[in-house]
Order: C-alpha cells, then sequence, then structure tokens
C-alpha cells in the first residue's frame, strides 16, 4: 500500500505529547493521519490532519472513529478494546491488538503473565478492592512494606504507592489493585523493543531511569545505562523475550529492576512510546516515534544505535503553581550547546503535570549528565502571577 502523500488514513488514539511527537513523524512523511482524543486542548489538535474530540472509553466513539481510517494504533493504553475487537473482526489492522493490549492494560493481569510464561518478576498479590487488601493485611497473609498498584488507569505515578503501615491502606482508593513485594535494587532499566507484522524486531540501548522521590516520576533518563556489559546483555535478552511472549506489533517499552545481586526484574511495560525513549529523538539514528510508525506500517525497521549519549530531562509542573504555563529561564538553557526543549502544548500547568522534557546530546555520558542537572536546575515551570 502506498502510505505516502496518499489517500491512506493512519488513526491514532490519544492526542497527548505522544501522539504529537507522533505527527512530527507523519507530517514528515506526509501521511495523513486522525486523532482522537477527549480533551479540545490536546497537544495533537493542531497537529492531525482531523482531529477528533470523544471519549477513548466509550464502544460507539471508539468504533466509528476506526471506520474512518485504514490502520489504527494507540498513544494511550486506556482505550475501549470492546471495539477494537470489533474493528479488528471487521478488517482493520490495530497495532498493537486488542489481544495484547488486554494482556496489558490490568496491571494484575499482566503480573500472572509474567509468572505464566516465564518471565522474571517481583511476587505480587491481587485483590479485588481495598477491603480485600484489608483483610490480608490483618490475617498476616501480606507483608508490610509492599508496592501497592492501582490494576488499571494509573499513569504518571499515579496509582503507585508505597504502603508502609497499615494506616497507609486508609487513604488508598477502594478499586482492583495489586501488591507488589518490595525489590531491593541498584538501578531502574529500561528497553524498547520493535517489531513489525513480518516479524522484524530490533532493541534500542538500555536506559537507566531516576526518579522523583515523591511524585514517582522519571526526572532523567539516561543512555547508555551505567551498567555492566553482561547486565546489559541480560536486560535485552528479557526484553526479547517479553516481547515475543506478549507477539506485541510496534513498540513495547519494557521497564525493569537491576536487583543488589544483578539479576533482572520486569516490573511494567507500556506498547506504544515511551517517556523512556524521548532521549531517541536527538541521540538516535531514528527516533522511536519513527520507528513506531515504521513498525505498523510494516516497513523496515530503523537503526537503533545512538549517535551519541542522550539524557532525558523531564519538565513537569512546579509545586506551588497551577495556571497558565510560564517557562521560566528556558533561554538560558537554550544557550547550552547540546540542549534541546520540547514543550508539549499544554497551556495549563499544575504540581508535578508532565509539560515537557529537555534532551542533552554530548559525547561523553558524565558532561552529558552535569549538563542534565543544569538544566533540571535552571528551567522551571511555573505559572502566571
Amino acid at each position: 500500500m502506498n502510505y505516502f502523500s496518499s489517500d491512506f488514513k493512519l488513526g491514532i488514539l490519544g492526542g497527548g505529547q505522544l501522539g504529537k511527537m507522533l505527527l512530527s513523524e507523519t507530517r514528515k512523511f506526509d501521511i495523513q493521519t486522525y486523532v482522537l482524543d477527549p480533551s479540545p486542548e490536546a497537544p495533537c489538535q493542531f497537529g492531525a490532519t482531523r482531529f477528533f474530540q470523544g471519549d477513548l472509553m466509550d464502544f460507539d466513539t471508539v468504533y466509528k472513529f476506526g471506520q474512518l481510517v485504514d490502520l489504527l494504533t494507540i498513544e494511550i493504553e486506556n482505550v475501549n478494546l470492546d471495539a477494537l475487537d470489533q474493528l479488528e473482526t471487521e478488517g482493520l489492522k490495530v497495532y498493537p491488538s486488542p489481544k495484547t493490549l488486554r494482556l496489558i492494560q490490568n496491571k494484575g493481569r499482566q503480573k500472572d503473565f509474567y509468572f505464566a510464561n516465564g518471565i522474571p518478576t517481583s511476587p505480587h498479590q491481587r485483590f479485588v478492592d481495598k477491603n480485600a487488601l484489608a483483610k490480608a493485611l490483618e490475617n498476616d497473609e501480606l507483608e508490610l512494606p509492599f508496592v501497592w498498584k492501582s490494576a488499571q488507569f494509573g499513569y504518571d505515578g499515579n496509582g503507585v504507592k508505597i504502603i508502609r503501615s497499615t494506616m497507609d491502606v486508609l487513604d488508598l482508593p477502594d478499586t482492583e489493585c495489586i501488591a507488589e513485594q518490595m525489590v531491593p535494587f541498584k538501578n531502574e532499566l529500561a528497553v524498547i523493543v520493535t517489531r513489525n507484522p513480518s516479524g522484524a524486531i530490533k532493541t534500542y540501548p538500555v536506559v537507566e531511569m531516576e526518579f522523583h522521590p515523591e511524585a514517582n516520576q522519571v526526572e532523567y533518563v539516561i543512555c547508555p545505562a551505567r551498567i555492566e556489559e553482561e547486565v546489559a546483555r541480560k536486560a535485552r535478552e528479557i526484553a526479547l523475550q517479553v516481547s515475543e511472549k506478549f507477539n506485541h506489533v510496534g513498540l513495547l517499552a519494557v521497564e525493569m529492576f537491576q536487583t543488589k545481586n544483578d539479576d533482572i526484574l520486569v516490573n511494567e511495560v507500556a506498547p506504544r512510546p515511551h517517556n523512556s525513549g524521548h532521549y531517541s529523538i536527538e541521540a538516535s539514528y531514528t527516533s522511536q516515534f519513527e520507528q513506531h510508525i515504521r513498525a505498523i506500517l510494516d516497513l523496515p525497521l530503523g537503526n537503533t544505535d545512538s549517535k551519541a549519549a542522550g539524557i532525558m530531562v523531564n519538565l513537569v509542573g512546579e509545586e506551588g503553581f497551577s495556571g497558565p504555563v510560564v517557562y521560566k529561564n528556558i533561554d538560558k538553557i537554550l544557550a547550552i550547546d547540546g540542549v534541546t526543549p520540547h514543550i508539549y502544548g499544554k497551556r495549563e500547568t499544575r504540581p508535578f503535570r508532565k509539560m515537557g522534557h529537555v534532551t542533552i546530546v554530548n559525547e561523553d555520558i558524565a558532561k552529558a549528565r552535569k549538563i542534565a542537572e543544569e538544566v533540571k536546575n535552571t528551567i522551571k515551570v511555573i505559572s502566571q502571577q
């Protein structure tokens, strides 16, 4: 099929920053792109060939949108899977498939899937609601501390909490959840795997992630990860194993823990472009966003090697600020060599809301990390007084 400068229409469910960065690639290739998002102010509203406002969890909305396009993909997992099933049954190509998404969308099913397929991961227990979790604690069936995760609809640190006492349970939402055993780890790592329908597969280098201690959000992504080569090899092998078992098409970001003993445990996955791959826009021969387009269209996959060391710094709203956004000192970071800001197009800021990111490229990873620290301390996402 001719995708370029043609009548072919690619549909994207979700119009946030990931969709916006996908659109930079579809516009580069002159591919018609339709986007569906619930917000009238979604970042994708300006870049798409056509933008539609609608509920991603509503069957009719997603189904009717899918009927308008020739191939459908996602930038967010929380979409109506029954509608995708119906569209796929009627012959629409949907990547990743609803079957894959059904395994990943619910974190309880996702964790069970790892155990069933021999993929190393931390022990966990599933609970239908908060009451069942509290009873397990009362009966000494659950050991403190543990990591609580909402089974569905978690994002950007929301839906994840460390539970250190029975009192912490009181503040949890009453929803289906899992309790994961705490893992003493050296590093949090990630590997992006890309696969096309013909079965071609590639992995990006292992990246290292540094998290904000309070918001549970990634502050820095460092590529390549500062780890032993043997650990990196093991991480890529396990990421390939996860990809094979899920049989996904497109991108799969596999988040992992490197334990104190240098074992690799899979934490969770995201079947789409991911925060851990943003560095690739400037640092890689093929960005994760271009690679996703190549994969779902069954085109040759691009080179995943890095041109230089790359670090991403997340730009999130400062605590104490809400309202129309101001990027304080952005001119100062623009004056630094190798620094590129990406602004997501969200007009309103609030504490810890993802508003953009900055990439730093340098031949020397230590210098790149030092510049990343300078960028983090210089630019501030605040609001108008």
